[in-house]
């Protein structure tokens, strides 16, 4: 059992190298030398039209800053269409208001529930143009993030989509602060890093563009799954489409700031991912689908030592009111030397990703001292919902269509800012 309880403090501070490593190899080649600023985009030699696609369901509070986010767009072709998922509010009605406003806004209604993937289907099939992004109904995009986008796809014809750049926007709460940090150290700092090793894990879902041709190669999105834009990510890139990380490409989202409602995001992240790796399994098994062998070794090796800190916990709750044999007894909960060295390392890399990140928000560096209650309570949360997704995505078999249910979107979504 040594083995087991070494790997669950070793495994996460060999990633931390790794995404360290990654990122700043992506920063130094990529990023830094691109003196450009998110505000000045490169001029592209060819402007082709773009569909902007909204699923929206119960999105009254927020949808109107959405639509005008992308009706401002420093973009000279575009579209835009929204989709209401059989709202309960008045999303539907203030779409149609929006809609005679705005020449460039067609809404399609759904009478039924039928969830993101479908009406991002529709929506794709409704385009005029080959280039899709696809936007929350409650995030706000840059100005100047189209043009970032687009200069992948222009210049690269197997690029199948391109991922942006979220930035959290409700920041009142603990979670909230520590989650402007997570977006910064956790999620840009590993999309850095994916980008040279190879593959990335997944699009952003809340702001994310496709080429049209690689998604009806590969038969659009996916009904069944809870996580469309895992799966979708995961097709493409073994159809050899490749996939772009694009910080420029700024979006100011929406997060959970109950723990209920994270708890509920995080498992269902979870769930995507096991779902994906149901899915695409036998494919991963094949030669010309290495690149994805990282991604796909990541996942189970993450999943196992999800089960590994919760065998571990386990072991030392029982611990204390039954006297285990030797082999059995886990060591205290408050780590020795090893567990310095971890929070060491998690402090290095926060540093290292909000230094990188502060140049899309000056002022990232004041949230560096939330980040140190992440790894207590996210690394924990993160392990249950995987120990919970696992046997949940096993028992649902992929046969339930994917609908939609509001989510928690902050406990001050109405008055956050575009920025902060």
């Amino acid at each position: 059992m040594d083995a087991l309880f070494s790997f669950t403090f070793y495994y996460p501070l060999l990633m931390a190298y790794m995404w360290i490593i990654g990122a700043l190899f992506y920063y130094y080649h990529r990023e830094r030398v691109d003196r450009r600023v998110p505000s000045d985009p490169p001029e592209l030699p060819d402007y082709p039209g773009v569909s902007f696609l909204i699923p929206c369901h119960n999105e009254s509070e927020s949808v109107i800053d959405t639509i005008e986010s992308v009706i401002v767009q420093q973009y000279p072709v575009f579209e835009i269409i929204a989709i209401n998922d059989a709202s309960d509010d008045d999303t539907g009605q203030i779409l149609d208001e929006l809609a005679t406003k705005h020449d460039r806004l067609r809404v399609i209604h759904f009478n039924i529930n039928q969830g993101k993937a479908m009406g991002l289907r529709m929506a794709a099939m409704a385009s005029r143009y080959e280039y899709l992004i696809c936007l929350d109904g409650d995030a706000i995009l840059d100005p100047y993030a189209s043009k970032w986008i687009m200069r992948h796809f222009v210049n690269g014809p197997r690029v199948g989509a391109v991922t942006g750049n979220p930035r959290v926007r409700n920041r009142t709460t603990l979670l909230g602060k520590i989650q402007v940090g997570e977006f910064s150290s956790i999620i840009g700092l590993i999309k850095r890093a994916q980008r040279i090793y190879g593959r990335i894990f997944t699009v952003s879902g809340v702001v994310a563009a496709f080429r049209k041709e690689a998604l009806q190669k590969v038969g659009f999105w996916n009904l069944n799954t809870v996580t469309e834009d895992i799966d979708i990510s995961w097709r493409l890139q073994l159809g050899h489409w490749d996939i772009r990380y694009e910080p420029n490409a700024l979006c100011w989202i929406l997060m959970p700031e109950k723990l209920l409602g994270l708890w509920r995001q995080r498992l269902r992240w979870a769930q995507g991912g096991i779902e994906a790796l149901m899915l695409h399994g036998k494919a991963l098994r094949h030669w010309h689908s290495r690149r994805m062998w990282l991604v796909m070794a990541e996942l189970v090796v993450s999943s196992f030592w999800a089960y590994a800190m919760l065998a571990s916990f386990s072991l030392w709750g029982l611990g204390q009111f039954v006297d285990l044999p030797p082999a059995l007894q886990a060591p205290g909960i408050i780590p020795g030397w090893t567990g310095v060295l971890l929070g060491f390392t998690c402090l290095v890399q926060f540093g290292v990703s909000l230094a990188i990140d502060s140049r899309y928000e000056p002022r990232l560096s004041r949230y560096y001292y939330w980040m140190v209650w992440y790894p207590l309570l996210y690394w924990v949360l993160q392990a249950l919902a995987t120990c919970v997704a696992v046997p949940k995505a096993l028992s649902s078999g992929l046969k339930t269509r994917g609908t939609w249910t509001s989510p928690d979107r902050g406990i001050s979504a109405s008055k956050a800012p575009g920025k902060s």
